[in-house]
């Protein structure tokens, strides 16, 4: 059994691993800074089965700017989960994004460095690639957001410390994650408020955009299999398997809720994705993990959590 540090662990998809690892068997040493970007109530409920568990324990610190040598004492490996999500804000709050999706990134391989772990497993996003993304880890990559750009920006220092000092890296790609949990500023989570409580909601461009949508559950057994499998050197695509759009989307949670969306239409957001679609072949190959969860069985589990929320 190994010794984790999750970053990010109070949030959406870090608190799921954390349980998931404490059910493994492993120990988990969950870090967080608890940032404004969304209230730290809904954090809160994040960590509210992990703060009591066994082998877990939760540090309050930041990746930019604490002593982060405590927190990777007898760390195995490592889950940088922590980032500056989100399209629209790094427009206007480029700063925050270089300095948690950067400046966090390099001191955390700083650290996993001295303290000689075995395995960083790194969650980047299919957001480097640009607008169109049907390719495979290989294709050419030109983000069309800061977020993006920031994302691309921590991976080249993740090659940048394998190359140089042999740290020891995984790079999973994620394709638009949601399910219980998601953060509450994120489309799916934002639909189904507005259709369970009836109030308008603005759909962007034509709606005709596409996802493949992944459920949390299947980003969870990704980083599962990266430890499984150990340090690859390599970075994978993460993404679910069938392609939708968001007036599918829109369609399916009506059916779901049994309520129709009021929709007010918007123009086109600046750098969004036109078309994002994962092709996980090196990571059916390489790590053993494909997706299981289908995007209508996901929804209605993200709508039961939101109904009792």
């Amino acid at each position: 059994m190994s010794h984790c540090l999750v970053t990010g662990a109070a949030g959406f998809i870090g608190s799921h691993l954390a349980e998931a690892l404490l059910a493994d068997g492993h120990t988990v040493v969950g870090l967080d800074c608890f940032t404004d970007y969304y209230p730290r109530p809904v954090k809160e409920r994040n960590l509210a089965g992990l703060r009591a568990a066994p082998g877990f324990t939760i540090v309050e610190a930041d990746l930019r700017t604490d002593d982060l040598a405590p927190s990777f004492d007898g760390v195995d490996v490592v889950f940088h989960q922590a980032a500056m999500a989100g399209l629209l804000k790094s427009w206007t709050h480029f700063d925050a994004y270089m300095t948690c999706n950067i400046q966090a990134t390099q001191r955390l391989l700083e650290a996993a460095r001295a303290a000689s772990v075995r395995h960083v497993v790194h969650a980047s996003t299919s957001s480097v690639y640009g607008r169109d993304v049907s390719g495979d880890e290989d294709q050419p990559m030109c983000p069309a957001s800061p977020y993006g750009l920031t994302k691309l920006a921590a991976e080249h220092l993740v090659w940048n410390y394998r190359d140089t000092f042999g740290v020891p890296v995984t790079v999973l790609r994620y394709f638009s994650i949601y399910g219980p949990r998601q953060r509450p500023d994120m489309g799916i989570y934002l639909l189904i408020d507005a259709v369970l409580h009836a109030t308008p909601m603005t759909v962007f461009g034509d709606g005709e955009q596409t996802r493949g949508n992944t459920y949390v559950s299947d980003v969870v057994q990704a980083n599962r299999c990266a430890l499984a499998h150990g340090p690859t050197g390599a970075a994978f695509n993460i993404g679910g398997g069938s392609l939708v759009s968001w007036n599918e989307t829109i369609a399916l949670v009506e059916r779901i809720v049994g309520k129709p969306l009021n929709r007010v239409p918007g123009p086109t957001r600046p750098g969004e994705q036109r078309h994002a679609l994962a092709d996980t072949t090196r990571a059916r190959q390489v790590l053993n993990w494909q997706p299981q969860a289908d995007i209508e069985t996901g929804l209605r589990a993200q709508v039961e959590w939101q109904r009792g929320r």
